[in-house]
């Protein structure tokens, strides 16, 4: 999962091709380390989804912006838009069928 700089992600939501997810998080959080971990084996099984990570603190205005309201957040993008927020990050089950259509777009 690679991490996106503030400037990275206003460059994705700007470009509109494509459908990505994004995941939020903090250091210090727990559930985010554990959310983490879920991501890389859904990752691990179909590397060709288009995940990202972003620190919160460094992406505030966006995270404000898009009334993310706790981490851990997964966000999906479609075309450039905010599709959906997911904050319980329930199984990796459940995660993989979120982010399963998104394998192999860019």
């Amino acid at each position: 999962m690679k991490e996106l700089d503030r400037f990275q992600v206003e460059a994705k939501v700007n470009n509109p091709e494509g459908n990505w997810a994004l995941y939020l998080y903090t250091p210090m959080c727990g559930t985010c380390a554990v959310a983490e971990k879920m991501l890389e084996i859904v990752l691990a099984t179909t590397p060709d989804i288009p995940l990202f990570k972003s620190d919160v603190n460094y992406i505030a205005e966006l995270a404000r912006s898009w009334k993310v309201e706790s981490v851990p957040c997964l966000m999906l993008f479609e075309t450039g838009r905010l599709r959906d927020k997911i904050y319980a990050m329930e199984s990796v089950v459940k995660l993989h069928s979120l982010l399963k259509p998104l394998a192999g777009q860019k």
